[in-house]
């Protein structure tokens, strides 16, 4: 059982705002504790099974943040960005307070399944080829897909700016224009070079899967929700475990 801390700390933890802040919103009578009217901010919380309602939102309380988002299509997995709007536009400010990141980035059109967190270890592990984590995309193509590409993919291709092969670890074609490929790195415009340098391109690009973890089916684009402990072991299954 987690050792209890004061709720202004949990507060400031969840990315509510500095800790004058967070003191201030409990004397504004605008928190709650597992659905209690909170009177003191230095009241010590256990946090075990945690639910607060700030300012009139309910707020599960996660040491530590995995969420999985549904990311559209038009932005930015950055901060900074140069074109299109943020990501993190799209999530509750806490998000942006307390320091999440994508796990990785996706191109600006591509859409689906994206990781954000603020465990830097955990996004390592998620990023690092050395862990073998399958990324699957579902790609759609202009022109048919044809045996001899699959085949060149499994096999590798080389792009070019690294002699390096890179090769998919699986592919299934969906259909005659719609191919699911897997992969484990992570370089640059990957997938959409991949598919050029065997003579295809890419027309649309979905991220549907990362390990064991699939986008669930009810996550609308532009939503998000948290991750739990089989989620994380789901999302951490090698290809070499699977």
């Amino acid at each position: 059982m987690a050792k209890p801390i004061s709720l202004e700390k949990i507060l400031f933890s969840q990315g509510f705002g500095t800790r004058r802040y967070c003191s201030d919103l409990v004397y504004a009578d605008l928190v709650k504790v597992n659905g209690v009217l909170a009177q003191d901010p230095e009241e010590r919380i256990p946090t075990d099974g945690l639910m607060l309602n700030v300012e009139g939102r309910d707020w599960e309380y996660h040491e530590k943040a995995y969420i999985v988002f549904n990311k559209p299509a038009n932005y930015e997995c950055s901060h900074k960005t140069t074109h299109h709007p943020s990501v993190y536009s799209l999530l509750p400010s806490p998000f942006v307070e307390r320091g999440l990141q994508c796990v990785g980035r996706l191109d600006y059109d591509t859409t689906g399944l994206l990781l954000i967190s603020d465990d830097g270890q955990f996004i390592h592990k998620m990023t690092t080829p050395k862990k073998n984590i399958g990324k699957v995309y579902e790609i759609t193509t202009p022109d048919p897909i044809t045996q001899a590409q699959m085949d060149h993919l499994l096999n590798g291709v080389v792009l070019d700016d690294d002699p390096r092969p890179c090769h998919a670890t699986a592919c299934e074609q969906l259909s005659e224009n719609t191919l699911a490929m897997t992969i484990v790195e992570g370089r640059y415009h990957q997938v959409k070079r991949m598919m050029a340098a065997v003579g295809n391109h890419v027309a649309k690009l979905h991220r549907i899967k990362i390990g064991a973890y699939a986008m669930p089916q009810d996550l609308a684009q532009g939503q998000w929700r948290w991750l739990y402990p089989d989620d994380l072991k789901n999302l951490s299954q090698s290809e070499e475990q699977k």
